[in-house]
């Protein structure tokens, strides 16, 4: 299988609750409570080392509260190559209601000091050497400007590595403009980027594929129970994920790029890869937690989920680009 590197800048202890409709300035009782060592890069690791990859982590991590990610990375299989911070890492809470709505309660995270980024990078430098992909995944925490992750990817691909991009807002923006080889925003986010809403599937197809043509390889737009759009160098396939019930989206996205990631290392084709990282993706909203490939119904999943050509329900007539 392949090696992988994936990077958490800003990682988190989740606190994810389960509770019924809240009720706000009340007391809410809630149904299941859990703590992991978190982030999106050390989501799509797991998913990743379950899947069969050789899978190092790295980032910023808070040297005071350190010992649930430790016991995590061993107990996952992934190699430890994070840089310790002085301070704790964030945590974050995610309240999951029974109709699928979850609010998300993020710290900003401690502060990187400038040796700390310098170290990370220079650490860079002796994991490159042999790796099939780097996914670099989440927020970013004070003291890392966007700027520095755009040098960041800028970095990794001229080495000729490929790197995959998951975040938000300033940081994605400065991510696109180093040019990764994927990316992975939601229609927000890719609404944000192109700089008008994209409130129709050929909008969102069009800015996708402008993206593609930009120099990005891979476009993988996640739009929740609407199915997932790959746009790869300027082909694009389109998947509608099976019905489930909705218990919590924490992790879907995570776990979608990973099984993309999966599929594209495996030499999979695109049918392939995209109908099993949406099947797997709609595998974990229904529980807690990251997708889970052995689940006793994983194969009845991929079989449900359906594939299609977004190009051919573009309305005959119009002037597309």
């Amino acid at each position: 299988m392949a090696r992988v590197l994936t990077l958490t800048l800003n990682p988190a202890l989740d606190l994810a609750l389960c509770t019924g409709p809240l009720r706000l300035g009340e007391v809410n009782r809630t149904q299941s409570t859990r703590l992991d060592a978190a982030g999106k890069g050390i989501n799509v690791a797991r998913v990743l080392a379950r899947l069969g990859h050789a899978v190092t982590v790295s980032g910023l991590l808070g040297a005071d509260n350190q010992t649930a990610f430790v016991q995590a990375f061993a107990t996952c299989g992934l190699t430890d190559a994070f840089i310790r911070i002085p301070g704790e890492t964030r945590i974050n809470a995610k309240i999951s209601e029974p109709d699928g709505r979850v609010t998300d309660l993020n710290g900003p995270g401690a502060r990187v000091p400038p040796a700390a980024l310098e170290a990370l990078l220079e650490r860079l430098e002796s994991l490159v050497t042999g790796l099939d992909a780097v996914a670099i995944s989440g927020s970013l925490p004070p003291g890392v400007a966007p700027e520095h992750l755009a040098a960041l990817i800028t970095r990794l691909r001229a080495r000729q590595v490929a790197v995959w991009l998951d975040t938000s807002d300033a940081a994605l923006a400065a991510g696109l403009a180093a040019r990764p080889s994927g990316v992975k925003p939601n229609d927000v986010e890719l609404a944000a980027w192109a700089g008008h809403p994209l409130d129709t599937p050929d909008a969102q197809l069009q800015a996708a594929l402008k993206l593609n043509a930009s120099g990005i390889d891979d476009v993988l737009l996640s739009l929740g129970a609407d199915g997932v759009l790959w746009a790869s160098r300027g082909q694009a396939l389109a998947a509608t994920p099976p019905a489930v019930s909705v218990v919590s989206t924490v992790g879907a996205g995570d776990t979608l790029l990973a099984a993309t990631l999966h599929g594209v290392l495996s030499g999979w084709s695109r049918e392939r890869t995209l109908g099993f990282a949406t099947a797997l993706s709609a595998e974990s909203v229904r529980h807690i937690g990251l997708g889970e490939p052995d689940a006793p119904d994983f194969e009845q999943l991929l079989h449900a989920t359906q594939l299609r050509d977004p190009t051919a329900e573009r309305r005959p007539g119009e002037n597309h680009p």
